[in-house]
């Protein structure tokens, strides 16, 4: 579909969607719960949609398909796993059977759960005999998701012997864990951590009202945005400045953009710091272990605005919706912007280059951040199309109908 420029300037409020992360945690932990309790701004996300439709109908399931919802499969795994006397076959697209759940599945195994890989080792789909979990002392591997272990936390208060959790290896996506221990604790849980271990005894959930905050990973497009644009005041309603979500640390990234957040009752205000110059020579460089979703949206920032970058830290992009790594390489150079990537998790771009009109459409992946993170270069080039815009409904439904405000979309209806 062809995304066509309206204006450079973008001037605009946005209502943005609710987080995702939070939902999904919040729905979980209100099942292990047993409560009917209403959650107030509940996340409209697919992903969200999906999970609440499977719990609530979980009565009546034996085949569960999440479709491309990653932290479905993986809350899932853990939940379905201690639903004693009943049996599940838990699938997802064609991606998710290539997205790897062995270290979950094994760990839930050492304590009392019965999961089998139905097709391929260490892949879903998966067979699941619901158990009596012991829970006890699990040492796990930290490094390749931080799903596997906020799956394993989620469950703990429930386990007949609670859980010791030891982290190995480097941990990635910090924030999420935080972000899982913030909301248990909010539930009246105690989790006692201690460096890398975390410790919860069997308790329970006292589930309560709870508003989930607007979403961080949204608002990054519009950070974006405001970098990309010839002038802009964008009010971003909904935003915490207190947050539980990593990807807050962005109004501190931005200001490498120029893009300055001014916090306000209803959210942020984003505004051009009319006193910044790019310094053309200067390479970006960020450690992205903690906040991997940012990537899509800083490499097109910086490619945008010409400027040279190295990310690291992005070892679990290879195993998101596609492999982000590669993703972004490929599309990239439709616009002869040649990434170098390292190790399958860094990625740079310190040589000099131009940006140019794309000589392709640019494929998504059926990846929401592909279509979201591109969409915003045709403040910079004329002439960009995108292959998939549905794919969006994934975290963010509304994001063509709010930037309709600088573009539009041919035959699209918002």
């Amino acid at each position: 579909m062809k995304i066509s420029l309206k204006q450079t300037s973008v001037y605009t409020t946005v209502n943005l969607p609710s987080s995702k992360s939070e939902s999904n945690r919040v729905l979980i932990i209100r099942a292990l719960a047993q409560s009917n309790l209403d959650v107030s701004n509940l996340s409209e996300a697919e992903d969200t949609k999906v999970l609440e439709k499977i719990l609530n109908n979980i009565a009546d399931s034996y085949e569960i398909n999440v479709g491309h919802a990653g932290t479905a499969m993986r809350f899932l795994t853990a939940y379905l796993s201690m639903q004693g006397k009943r049996e599940f076959l838990l699938s997802g697209s064609k991606r998710m059977e290539q997205r790897p759940i062995k270290i979950l599945v094994e760990a839930l195994n050492k304590i009392g759960a019965d999961i089998l890989c139905q097709k391929k080792e260490g892949f879903p789909p998966l067979l699941i005999k619901g158990q009596k979990l012991k829970g006890g002392h699990l040492s796990i591997d930290s490094s390749v998701s931080s799903q596997y272990i906020s799956a394993l936390l989620l469950i703990a208060p429930i386990l007949e012997n609670g859980l010791e959790l030891e982290l190995k290896e480097n941990i990635v996506s910090s924030p999420y864990l935080k972000m899982t221990i913030d909301l248990m604790r909010y539930f009246n849980v105690i989790v006692k951590v201690k460096e890398t271990e975390f410790r919860i005894e069997k308790q329970r959930y006292t589930f309560k009202k709870i508003n989930i905050e607007s979403d961080w990973s949204a608002a990054s497009y519009w950070y974006e945005i405001a970098a990309l644009s010839s002038s802009c005041n964008i009010q971003l309603n909904g935003l915490v400045k207190n947050s539980r979500q990593g990807d807050a640390v962005l109004s501190k990234i931005f200001e490498s953009f120029g893009v300055l957040s001014i916090w306000n009752k209803k959210g942020l205000q984003l505004v051009k710091n009319k006193d910044f110059r790019f310094d053309k020579e200067m390479v970006l460089t960020i450690d992205l272990t903690n906040t991997p979703d940012l990537t899509q949206t800083l490499v097109c920032t910086c490619v945008g605005i010409g400027l040279k970058f190295r990310f690291t830290g992005l070892s679990t992009l290879v195993i998101k919706e596609t492999n982000r790594l590669e993703a972004l390489k490929n599309e990239l150079i439709k616009f002869e912007v040649e990434l170098i990537s390292r190790n399958n998790s860094e990625l740079e771009l310190i040589d000099e280059y131009k940006l140019n009109v794309p000589n392709d459409v640019i494929k998504t992946y059926k990846d929401h951040r592909m279509a979201m993170a591109f969409a915003p270069l045709c403040l910079k080039i004329k002439g960009l199309e995108v292959d998939d815009l549905e794919v969006v409904k994934k975290s963010y439904p509304n994001y063509w109908k709010d930037v309709s405000c600088f573009v539009e979309m041919e035959n699209v209806a918002l």
